[in-house]
């Protein structure tokens, strides 16, 4: 079976509702550079980050993550 991999939407889901990184990172309080680094998955954010991303831009959490084959 091949290992899944993380599948980031968050700069889809940012863009559509009209946020900067910024904009985002003052929302969930983490830095810009968090926010830059977790859409070009260079980091996986901790699900503490990844549920303070989700509530910020008020979606569920798969609409952020998901785990893909």
């Amino acid at each position: 079976m091949a290992e899944a991999r993380l599948y980031v939407n968050l700069k889809a889901v940012r863009q559509e509702a009209g946020l900067t990184q910024g904009e985002l990172a003052e929302r969930a309080r983490v830095s810009r550079k968090t926010v830059n680094t977790i859409e070009n998955g260079v980091f996986t954010p901790s699900v503490t980050v990844a549920l303070t991303l989700a509530r910020a831009l008020d979606v569920p959490l798969d609409a952020l993550f998901r785990l893909v084959d």
